[in-house]
């Protein structure tokens, strides 16, 4: 009865284009806090000659993923990149040397060379994937009649570059650097950044060198791409406005080129917390770490006050069509109708296959559709949200419970004990460690094992 509830809601698509003012609609998704001046200046030009607009930005590579607090910078990047302007990824692999102490109370850890750049190659890939899967979920997007272009009208996006500024910053050496640049760095500007005062007021340890310049490096990268791209908007978040505006400084102060600096907000829940590795709830892009199933029950669980904030932050569904499905989720809030729809549309985004981890959801809490798939259907299913476990046939239960919950044996016995093993489409308890796995195979392939009330392992037993 409750897959029968869930999917008779339909709500009506809204057809409308991109608005021409890229900077209102932006604003009013909530993706824009600071532009800087003169203001007025980027909106004409937005409105006269849009194509000369090309921004970009940039991550360190202090994970080997990024995350949703990474993704609101990246939303801006698209919603340009699919209005035809010139985009650029960039990737720290010189400056996640460094440390960036925006934001921060102490100084990072130093990360070894090898890890950091394996991480530089796997966010320059998700950097790319991203615009391509965003490009993939617009064009289905306008497929289903959500978004109607005129043809004659239609924009093509822009081209996406991707760039580690460790290309440009390892032939670059001191002397000459202080020689052709210092005299237009003050130190003034600097000391006045609120990185850099933080630290020097709250933190015994004050500031490291290295720590007081990392300014001086992103300003060069945003006059880098200045003169190679023609790139003229730096993006960042909050906690990057000093150094966006070092940047606009250093080129007044250079090539006197009219460059501009926009920020994000900073990702929060209604409740205050913040997303972020720092704050213990990241939630990463990358399938390995989190498989877009994850994803989806992370939407799905949000409150109800965050899904209409969020439907318009990681999702292009234009807002009239937001306030339609807030105002039909509100008619009946326990039918989770705007968390469903906002988790589907982001795993879409991410991942390519929200249709397909909302049908998980679905069948893993409702037993009557679990009967209904074929062993093929689950492998296929659930191996595309990232969610199907291969295990040997030759394996005892034991081994199994073991594997899939990696505990020792002495826990998984417990467990047995316990009566917290269920397998099956029959939910049989099982407490004997022994028990013949054969009779509860899905067409010979496929084993349904549950440990608890909540975890639900679908496993392929090869």
């Amino acid at each position: 009865m409750l897959l029968k509830k869930l999917t008779l809601i339909q709500i009506p698509f809204f057809r409308r284009q991109f608005s021409s003012n890229l900077l209102t609609t932006l604003k009013e998704r909530g993706l824009i806090s600071q532009v800087s001046q003169p203001e007025d200046e980027l909106l004409k030009t937005l409105k006269e000659a849009p194509q000369t607009l090309k921004l970009y930005s940039g991550a360190d590579p202090t994970a080997k993923s990024l995350h949703l607090g990474n993704l609101v910078p990246l939303m801006v990047m698209l919603h340009f990149y699919l209005n035809g302007h010139d985009v650029v990824a960039l990737i720290g692999g010189a400056t996640g040397k460094v440390g960036d102490p925006s934001g921060r109370k102490t100084e990072r850890q130093q990360m070894l060379e090898n890890i950091r750049n394996d991480n530089v190659t796997k966010i320059q890939r998700q950097q790319i994937k991203f615009f391509e899967n965003g490009l993939k979920y617009y064009r289905n997007l306008q497929k289903g009649g959500v978004i109607v272009s005129n043809k004659q009208e239609e924009q093509q996006p822009g081209k996406i570059i991707s760039e580690n500024n460790y290309n440009w910053w390892k032939d670059i050496k001191l002397l000459d650097f202080l020689s052709t640049y210092g005299r237009f760095i003050k130190v003034q500007s600097m000391l006045s950044r609120e990185s850099v005062t933080s630290r020097l007021e709250n933190n015994k340890d004050g500031l490291g060198f290295n720590e007081f310049a990392y300014q001086i490096l992103q300003a060069f990268d945003f006059y880098h791409l200045n003169k190679t791209y023609g790139v003229n908007i730096q993006l960042g978040g909050n906690d990057q406005w000093g150094n966006i505006i070092a940047g606009i400084d250093f080129i007044g102060r250079t090539s006197k080129a009219q460059v501009y600096g926009l920020t994000v907000p900073l990702l929060t829940t209604a409740t205050g917390e913040k997303f972020g590795k720092s704050s213990g709830n990241a939630i990463f892009i990358s399938s390995k770490i989190n498989t877009p199933y994850d994803m989806y029950q992370y939407f799905y669980n949000v409150a109800d006050a965050d899904v209409s904030r969020f439907l318009k932050i990681f999702t292009l569904l234009p807002i009239s069509e937001i306030e339609r499905i807030n105002d039909a989720h509100y008619k009946n809030p326990t039918e989770r109708l705007g968390q469903r729809v906002l988790a589907k549309h982001v795993v879409d985004l991410i991942h390519g296959c929200g249709d397909n981890a909302e049908k998980i959801s679905l069948i893993l809490f409702n037993d009557n559709e679990l009967g209904k798939l074929s062993g093929k259907h689950f492998i296929e299913l659930f191996g595309s949200c990232g969610v199907l476990s291969k295990v040997s046939k030759e394996k005892c239960l034991l081994s199994v419970i073991m594997e899939l919950s990696n505990c020792s044996k002495s826990e998984a016995r417990r467990k047995l004990k316990q009566g917290s093993v269920y397998l099956g489409l029959e939910r049989a308890k099982i407490t004997n460690e022994t028990e013949e796995l054969t009779k509860f195979l899905i067409d010979d392939r496929v084993l349904i094992l549950r440990l608890g009330k909540q975890k639900c392992h679908i496993v392929e037993m090869v």
